[in-house]
């Protein structure tokens, strides 16, 4: 009986290590992807929705926007992408605030694009990317927190976008908040990577609205 109980200790235990060396390997990826910016020419730029309040964008959604906008300028793109539906009690898309900032920044309204029905991130992207492919747009930049690179860089992948990311370095997302993030995205790439980034976002769904308000 000792020798079966040792042999199943030994195998939790190293299912365990394993599980723990893939996430931490998965977290240094997180935070490495989070320090590069690989703006470059592309088709058109694409902004990760955040917060707005009555049409009015968060710190968080105007630091994206704001370097989208830098990008755009830059001439890397001549499209701007926003992206986001409508939250619970939203009078207006996170889309639509945010076409009315840049709007309101100079860029004209031919040269922005709204996707307007997501609520996550795979939506958004797997929204945008459906009108994106029918004007013949493959090749784009992401915009978005720097923690978050990675895991939109693998959902483009997997949605066949040619993505580069370009984090902006003005989110008022810093410090120990930040690190907070990096962790539940290393969470979240580590599971999409079994189950694929479509599922992923399906599992992350179910269990924020199963946690307690």
């Amino acid at each position: 009986m000792i020798r079966p109980f040792r042999l199943a200790t030994t195998v939790v235990v190293s299912v365990v290590a394993i599980g723990f060396l893939y996430f931490a390997v998965t977290l240094g990826q997180v935070w490495w992807a989070s320090r590069q910016d690989h703006a470059r020419p592309a088709q058109a730029i694409v902004v990760l929705g955040a917060a707005q309040y009555n049409g009015r964008p968060s710190a968080v959604l105007r630091a994206r926007l704001d370097h989208a906008l830098d990008l755009w300028r830059r001439k890397l793109a001549p499209v701007i992408v926003v992206t986001g539906g409508r939250q619970p009690g939203d009078r207006v898309t996170e889309a639509a605030a945010a076409a009315e900032y840049l709007l309101g920044k100079g860029v004209p309204d031919a040269s922005i694009l709204r996707e307007v029905s997501g609520t996550s991130s795979w939506q958004s992207l797997a929204s945008a990317a459906a009108f994106l492919k029918a004007r013949g747009i493959v090749e784009v930049l992401l915009v978005s927190d720097p923690f978050h690179a990675l895991r939109i860089g693998g959902i483009a992948g997997e949605l066949n976008l040619h993505a580069h990311t370009s984090p902006t370095r003005t989110s008022p997302i810093r410090g120990f908040d930040a690190l907070v993030r990096m962790g539940r995205e290393a969470v979240a790439v580590s599971i999409a990577r079994i189950v694929g980034y479509r599922t992923e976002a399906g599992v992350h769904r179910v269990v924020a609205r199963a946690a307690p308000g």
